[in-house]
């Protein structure tokens, strides 16, 4: 897990979005509280990436890492971009082949 969380904050430090693409299953949701929505399947997670992290210029920086089994984890995150700065969480859930099934975000 932990090399996952590290692979993805790297891909989308670097705006690559195709890049952290090709770590979610096909079917996988991100759910963001603190947009009020949940993006669905690639179209719906290219649309977040592009719009939260390309958009705003985010720069994400692991703050710690809690495992909750072999397949998710608690990851806190300290976001800066042209918002401003904030933390927060994602509870990610990986998939037995090592894909990202759901990341509930939520922004403290």
């Amino acid at each position: 897990m932990e090399k996952l969380v590290a692979t993805f904050i790297q891909t989308v430090n670097a705006f690559d979005v195709e890049g952290a693409l090709a770590m979610f299953k096909s079917d996988a949701v991100i759910d963001d509280v603190s947009v009020g929505r949940a993006f669905v399947g690639a179209d719906g997670i290219r649309l977040y990436l592009e719009q939260f992290f390309v958009g705003y210029k985010t720069v994400s920086k692991l703050l710690s890492l809690e495992p909750l089994d072999d397949f998710a984890a608690i990851v806190r995150v300290d976001f800066t971009g042209d918002f401003g700065h904030e933390t927060g969480s994602l509870r990610i859930k990986i998939s037995s082949d090592g894909l990202i099934e759901r990341i509930k975000a939520n922004l403290d």
